[in-house]
């Protein structure tokens, strides 16, 4: 076992977030800490997005479920 208590934990910020991936996020979509890893930052809808709803344009690389 590896003693991690020695290394700085890391924890993403809004200041990590590219400004145009901020200005990009749909009016009801706002960046919080993840519920999942509580050092990076989740996508989290401040109403209820309807099932099919689309929103975009996509900017970045794409990825397969396997790689994320």
């Amino acid at each position: 076992l590896q003693n991690t208590s020695d290394s700085p934990v890391v924890v993403e910020t809004l200041d990590d977030v590219p400004e145009h991936v901020l200005r990009g996020l749909p009016e009801d979509v706002r960046l919080f800490p993840s519920a999942v890893d509580k050092t990076r930052l989740g996508v989290w809808a401040t109403k209820s997005i309807l099932k099919g709803k689309k929103f975009g344009p996509f900017v970045g690389d794409k990825k397969k479920r396997s790689q994320v």
